[in-house]
């Protein structure tokens, strides 16, 4: 079996252009399926939406809401990855954005009287935590 020698080719070295990365202004957290309705989430996150995270996880360590724990947790992770990820200043941080929305639904049945039975929807959250560094 004979080798078939193949012929040299001149390949151009094509340069890439390097991109430049977007400049990052915030960084965000999120939670899903948070056992608390969205109704009672919404009164604690109005109470901290707009103000700087170590006064807003102050004010929440002294809320004594079920909502203020899994919205404290939030805005900390959102306020570490600010930090660890794109290298912004503890002290700078506040929380710009902050949405409270419907996750999903969980459909289950009470008992009633007669051998009968009446629906209970239980309604979980989601949270999206933005924060930014102020200038």
């Amino acid at each position: 079996m004979a080798r078939i020698k193949k012929p040299k080719t001149t390949e151009k070295v094509e340069t890439k252009e390097v991109k430049e990365k977007p400049v990052v202004t915030e960084a965000r957290a999120i939670s899903r399926s948070v056992g608390v309705t969205p109704r009672k989430m919404r009164l604690v996150a109005d109470l901290v939406r707009g103000k700087k995270v170590s006064d807003a996880i102050a004010l929440l360590l002294n809320i004594n809401k079920a909502a203020s724990v899994p919205l404290r947790k939030t805005i900390e992770s959102a306020a570490a990855n600010a930090i660890n990820n794109h290298g912004f200043k503890e002290e700078g941080l506040y929380i710009s954005e902050l949405q409270i929305n419907d996750s999903i639904k969980l459909n289950r049945y009470r008992p009633r009287a007669k051998g009968g039975a009446a629906g209970v929807t239980k309604r979980t959250s989601t949270i999206i935590v933005k924060v930014k560094e102020s200038v």
